[in-house]
């Protein structure tokens, strides 16, 4: 060949025939075809074609450059890797390319086009199978033995096939991949251990099940080559019994034999006892990553294979010793993940390592243990007792003894104690977090009412007044007990105690500095061991009464959080701001630790609110006020709020200093600071009025459209004065209203919105016009909440202006300049606007049934976010029992939502309402005059009237029985299909749609109650405003009776989204300008994922237009 390298060394490149320059110079489609003709060329030649081999030795070594094996089209790639293989085929046994770099280059690339063997019906499939056909039967791969990156090559190329490989492949394209890959195996001087576990890996089970073909490749490559590779295999079990002193190499046999020891089906360990006692044995190997990777895969194994845990058990145990704090954290998980699944996988001995690590020197491991316990217990320790709830007040109370006996042992130096307190709550997930938060409050509550008894217990009682505070002193008891376990004896204990209390002067006392604001946690721990001695007797070794007792004191003494612990807690957040702290060495960041501990001192400060009360916890908290951290600065005015009532007359020269800041945060902080701001001042200063007044001026006379992101923060804190002080601002806020917000900034679209088809887009995206109109809708509802009357009218002013936004989609004017987006945004405040309206009894009498039907089909809005974000305001403003009982009928509406999380967390939270309302009702049984105001099942009613006039989708969600309650249920549809519909008595359609609801309604308490036949223990009364008077007694409106099948073909819930149908259309009449009535049409509507942030798919929403509207 020396004669072509000649050839090659004057660099002039002959073309086939017909084929002019291949450079970068055409176009892609010119080159395809000019490289279509090479490739006829080079196919078409073999061995023998000495002179064209020579001709077109300098177009081989062009095909070659990183200008084709780098190109961009795919179609050029394909057709310079088939001339590649034409290209070792003719020049055999010597390639024309003799660099290794270049040789490495072309066979990788070469491997990357093989790729296109996965997809069999491409217009390209026959060229790629040309490809593997042409290289496997030349053994073109062969070429890299002698390569130093041999290995590399060889184990991209098995890769590659097994990932291409699937059911739609012939069996030619099997045997060719055998062939190709069987060549490097046979031919070979070795076999390395990745080549080996890219084949073995494939007969994993699980592997298995994911791509049979590949299985069955690496099936027939091992039978083809089994006398090659079985020396190779051999050497697994030797690698295993530490013959390779590379740890790397050891990590990677491990890893393999944890797949395949591991895997569901796999029977290796059973097969190969020598092989699985080699692979028990790396659990003690010396290189730390070795024993971690088996640790983790202790837990699959457990799953898979419980018969081999025995032999698990005393490597576990050595582990659970180990020096290596990760490796001991990661033995818990083991066991805990595998106890979770299935307590019986694990053993008690392995349960006893877990319990062990409750006391380990590291806080992460004793963390992991005590969480693992805890979660074994919830969910298997009750398994006995069906139907008992797991958040029982023993679970509470047995959660409250781990966090403050192992968790935040309450015994720590107070520096000690609130370090591991701050790391905790930052590495907490939400719901542990809530379970926390709620865990102080409770415990704050309790103290309250115990202090409510020593008040009660304290008061003389003498004659007839005497009646009056036993009473008291009796309902106080009960209130106790609930928080107690076993609340049936602890009646009579707790009673006990309060004799105790009137008795013994010196036990009162102490359980008064025990419950008092200002006791410290030293205080605290003298006290409950003073009591506990004093009511103990020796005589009595085992004394039930004490034992309640000692449960109380363990919940209500404040054995964490005092002075002392606030200001360790708050130098603890300040280290970790000033970049001091050894976040990092405790596993959590900077800032996570930082965002957690002003969320921990926000809780703290609404349940410990005197432990803040000391000048250099609130000099440092007036240091986190002037930080540049909005965040920071934020949470500052939070607790300032909250702890600050008597900072003006205990602290003057903190006061002195704070005043100027909260002022100028109120008239130019960012807007939630603005708000806080404004709060703390109303809940810090005795002449607030002055104060109010000097920030309330500057703000109203400097209002101005034309900047509208200067705007913000003036209307959030105006909004906020109004509601503070509504009656000193009252000339001016009116005229405000209705000049500058409904006329100037409402009625007006100044900015067009930008154009696009999502309907939500990030907070820091939302146009500064959008975020001041909705400030302007807080304001007017802020300035109605703090008037609290309609006198003036401005309540129904402001409703037809909230109706109108909805009605008209969020553009309120109608002009189009308003983004999608935006006009979600609007939407949503309207309607959450409406629902903060309702929560006022003034002003909830006057929504009309169209303005709240208006409203509650914002909790179907096709935006996700809208129906998210409203139904959480929703279901708050629920739970606090403000919204009246109709709004909890709302929820119904979410029976058509196509997002199955939605239609659970709208069940989840009827089911919360339901649960809260009962068991209100149990503990104040003196509200019986409220009795349909707060009673769930008169829901119904209200349920079936909102949906009667929503077509769209009909359901019900029933409760369980309690009291007879489906009885109850049963006689109220009855009574209503007696009446007709109080919105429009007199459209046939209507009261159709109405007795087709009861219909439906009556068939689910049939279908779901075996009570429902039984005597109504009440007779229903049903909401006048929504249905008429009762015909004659006897005469139900049975016409409207539907046969079974229809009432469950209704019933039935379509996995697909609703057809275009009225929703409160032809039967709502909507609010005109005027607020007179007109015909609206309505449509439903559905947004793709594709053109929108929105969840894939939303339900529809009423749709309405409006003329105009006037305020």
């Amino acid at each position: 060949m020396a004669h072509s390298k000649n050839r090659a060394t004057d660099g002039k490149i002959t073309y086939p025939p017909g084929v002019k320059e291949i450079s970068d110079k055409i176009s892609k489609e010119e080159m395809v075809r000019r490289l279509k003709m090479v490739v006829k060329t080079f196919m078409d030649m073999d061995q023998d074609s000495e002179e064209e081999k020579e001709l077109y030795l300098n177009l081989a070594l062009h095909l070659a450059s990183d200008f084709f094996l780098k190109h961009p089209d795919k179609d050029v790639r394909l057709l310079v890797a088939c001339c590649l293989a034409d290209i070792f085929r003719i020049y055999a046994p010597e390639a024309p390319y003799t660099s290794p770099d270049k040789l490495k280059d072309i066979f990788m690339f070469i491997t990357r086009q093989l790729k296109g063997l996965e997809d069999t019906k491409s217009a390209q499939f026959n060229r790629y199978f040309y490809l593997l056909e042409n290289i496997a039967w030349v053994k073109s791969y062969n070429i890299c033995f002698e390569l130093e990156d041999s290995n590399e090559i060889f184990t991209q190329l098995y890769r590659t096939l097994f990932q291409v490989i699937n059911n739609g492949h012939n069996q030619k394209v099997h045997m060719h991949m055998v062939d190709l890959m069987s060549s490097i195996v046979c031919e070979g001087d070795s076999v390395s251990q990745e080549l080996l576990d890219t084949v073995l890996v494939n007969l994993v089970p699980a592997h298995k099940n994911l791509n049979k073909q590949a299985y069955d490749l690496a099936k027939a490559l091992l039978k083809r080559t089994a006398q090659a590779i079985e020396p190779y295999i051999t050497n697994v079990s030797e690698s295993c019994k530490l013959y390779s002193n590379d740890n790397d190499e050891r990590l990677q046999v491990v890893k393999l034999l944890a797949k395949m020891f591991g895997a569901k089906d796999s029977e290796l360990a059973s097969q190969n006892k020598p092989l699985w006692q080699c692979y028990l044995g790396r659990f003690n190997d010396i290189h730390v990553p070795i024993r971690l990777e088996c640790v983790k895969f202790a837990s699959h194994c457990l799953m898979n294979h419980p018969d081999l845990a025995k032999d698990l058990t005393e490597y576990l145990k050595v582990r659970s010793h180990d020096p290596e704090e990760a490796i001991r954290h990661d033995v818990i998980v083991s066991i805990v993940t595998a106890s979770k699944k299935d307590l019986s996988l694990v053993n008690d001995h392995l349960l006893n390592f877990v319990r062990e690590r409750t006391l380990d020197k590291r806080w992460r491991v004793r963390k992991e243990a005590m969480m693992g316990l805890a979660q074994i217990y919830k969910k298997y320790s009750l398994q006995a007792e069906a139907g008992k709830e797991a958040n029982s007040i023993d679970d509470r109370l047995l959660v409250e003894r781990i966090f403050a006996q192992y968790m935040v042992p309450h015994n720590l130096e107070t520096t000690e104690r609130m370090k591991c307190l701050y790391y905790l709550y930052a590495t907490l997930d939400s719901n542990a977090v809530k379970a926390l938060n709620e865990m102080w409050k409770c415990q704050n509550m309790l103290r309250h009412h115990v202090k409510d008894l020593l008040d009660l217990v304290k008061q003389p009682k003498v004659g007839s007044l005497a009646a009056g505070p036993c009473k008291a002193v009796f309902s106080k008891v009960m209130v106790i007990t609930r928080n107690l376990p076993d609340p049936g004896k602890a009646q009579d204990f707790v009673k006990k105690l309060a004799q105790v209390l009137e008795e013994d002067e010196k036990i009162r006392k102490q359980l008064e500095t025990l419950v008092s604001p200002s006791c410290s946690c030293k205080q605290a721990e003298v006290c409950v061991k003073d009591i506990t001695k004093k009511l103990g007797s020796p005589k009595q070794p085992s004394n039930p009464f004490l034992e309640m007792v000692k449960f109380l004191l363990e919940r209500i003494a404040p054995v964490h959080i005092d002075t002392e612990s606030i200001s360790a807690l708050i130098k603890q957040v300040n280290k970790s701001i000033e970049g001091t702290a050894d976040d990092e060495d405790e596993g959590v960041p900077t800032e996570q630790a930082i965002r957690a501990g002003l969320e921990l001192l926000k809780v703290l400060s609404f349940t410990h609110p005197v432990s803040f009360h000391s000048a250099e916890t609130f000099e440092s908290l007036l240091g986190c006020l002037k930080m540049d951290d909005e965040k920071v600065a934020e949470a500052a005015l939070q607790i300032f709020k909250n702890t600050g009532s008597k900072l003006e007359e205990s602290f003057p020269h903190i006061k002195s200093v704070l005043l100027p800041v909260l002022q100028h945060k109120a008239k130019k902080g960012p807007p939630r600071q603005a708000k806080f701001a404004i709060r703390c001042i109303h809940a810090m200063f005795s002449n607030r009025d002055t104060h109010f007044a000097q920030i309330f001026e500057p703000l109203h006379k400097s209002l101005d459209t034309e900047n509208m992101e200067q705007l913000i923060t003036p209307l959030t804190t105006l909004g906020h004065l109004a509601m503070l002080a509504p009656e000193q601002f009252a000339g001016p806020l009116k005229s405000l209203v209705a000049n500058f917000i409904v006329k100037d900034l409402l009625m007006n679209d100044r900015i067009p919105g930008k154009k696009t088809t999502k309907l939500w887009v990030p907070d820091d995206e939302v146009s500064p016009e959008t975020l001041a109109k909705i400030q302007g809708i807080k304001l007017m509802v802020r300035w109605l909440l703090g008037v609290k009357n309609n006198q003036s009218k401005s309540g129904n002013s402001t409703l037809r202006m909230l109706t109108a936004i909805l009605n008209s989609d969020g553009d309120l004017t109608e002009q189009g300049r308003l983004g999608k987006p935006d006009m979600s945004r609007l939407r949503l405040a309207a309607g959450c606007a409406v629902l903060r309206l309702a929560q006022e009894p003034c002003y909830h009498e006057i929504i009309t049934l169209e303005q709240y039907q208006l409203c509650a089909l914002v909790i179907n809005d096709e935006c996700y976010q809208v129906r998210q974000a409203f139904a959480q305001k929703l279901h708050k403003g629920l739970c606090r029992l403000r919204l009246p009982l109709e709004y909890l009928a709302v929820f119904a509406l979410c029976a058509k939502d196509p997002v199955k999380e939605r239609r659970a967390h709208a069940r989840q939270c009827l089911v919360k309402n339901i649960n809260l309302r009962r068991e209100y009702l149990k503990q104040h049984a003196a509200v019986s005059e409220k009795l349909i105001s707060l009673l769930p099942e008169y829901v119904v009613p209200y349920a079936i009237h909102l949906l009667a006039h929503d077509p769209d989708y009909v359901k019900i969600l029933m409760a369980k029985n309690e009291n007879n309650s489906h009885a109850f249920i049963r006689k109220m549809v009855e009574n209503i299909k007696q009446t007709k519909d109080g919105q429009s008595p007199d459209d046939a359609k209507i009261n159709e749609k109405l007795y087709t609801v009861c219909d439906v309604a009556m068939n689910i308490v049939i279908s779901k109650s075996t009570t429902y036949s039984l005597e109504s223990p009440k007779d229903p009364v049903l909401p006048a405003r929504y249905f008429t008077q009762p015909d004659k007694v006897g005469e139900p409106n049975t016409f409207w009776d539907r046969p079974p099948g229809t009432i469950l073909n209704m019933m039935t819930e379509s996995q697909e989204i609703p057809k275009a149908a009225n929703v409160l259309g032809a039967v709502n009449k909507p609010l005109s300008a005027t607020g007179k009535l007109q015909t609206k049409l309505s449509r439903m509507e559905t947004i793709s994922n594709a053109s929108s942030n929105s969840n894939p798919s939303s339900p529809g929403r009423s749709k309405g237009r409006c003329v105009g509207t006037t305020i």
